[in-house]
């Protein structure tokens, strides 16, 4: 009779509990689509809320603040994409191998581009949001790093910075030209990453 008891007094308070981490997952599903879709400064409490078709009062009652709302819903996006790519690398997956996947994936009509292209420029007068994707990429290079020393590139640290400098900035051209053409360069990248193989693009 007691524990009858004590889950119906419980019930409620389980239930809120879901209602409220529901509202949450919506709120930051709606920031992560508007990040993508008008961009991350053009984000209101208002829009999130209306996108959400939740209250604009419960934005504040989730999130201290709506940059706080951004900065969670851009990172969880931003760190699922790479840890993707670094679980694989730790599965022992060829770095070359990743490399038009990644940049397959980058077009100006791809959400998740456009969302880690605003997360990149917010993130340049955002100090927490900086601090934030810099432990993500650091680890990301990190991955990279060790298994170009596992393949014995020559320099794995320097290659790793330089792959990935080039493959953010490739990923920034596509962003403006989906068409532009990047099999000569993720051709140049991959004897980067193994110039022990010799060779160069045609």
């Amino acid at each position: 009779m007691t524990k009858a008891i004590d889950q119906s007094v419980d019930a409620p308070a389980r239930t809120s509990s879901e209602r409220g981490q529901a509202a949450r997952a919506r709120l930051l599903d709606a920031a992560a689509a508007l990040i993508a879709e008008i961009g991350w400064t053009a984000v209101t409490t208002r829009r999130v809320a209306d996108h959400a078709g939740i209250r604009s009062g419960l934005v504040h009652y989730h999130f201290e603040s709506l940059q706080a709302l951004l900065r969670k819903a851009a990172m969880e996006r931003v760190s699922e994409y790479l840890e993707g790519a670094r679980a694989q690398l730790d599965d022992g997956t060829d770095p070359a191998e990743l490399l038009a996947p990644l940049l397959e994936q980058f077009d100006a009509a791809d959400p998740t581009s456009l969302l880690v292209i605003e997360t990149y420029l917010a993130a340049t007068r955002d100090p927490v949001l900086s601090e934030q994707l810099v432990q993500q990429l650091t680890r990301f290079r990190g991955a990279l790093e060790s298994a170009l020393a596992r393949a014995e590139n020559p320099a794995p640290g320097a290659t790793a910075l330089v792959v990935l400098a080039a493959l953010d900035g490739i990923a920034l051209q596509k962003g403006l030209d989906p068409d532009l053409p990047t099999t000569d360069a993720v051709a140049l990248l991959r004897e980067l990453l193994h110039p022990h193989q010799g060779g160069t693009p045609s």
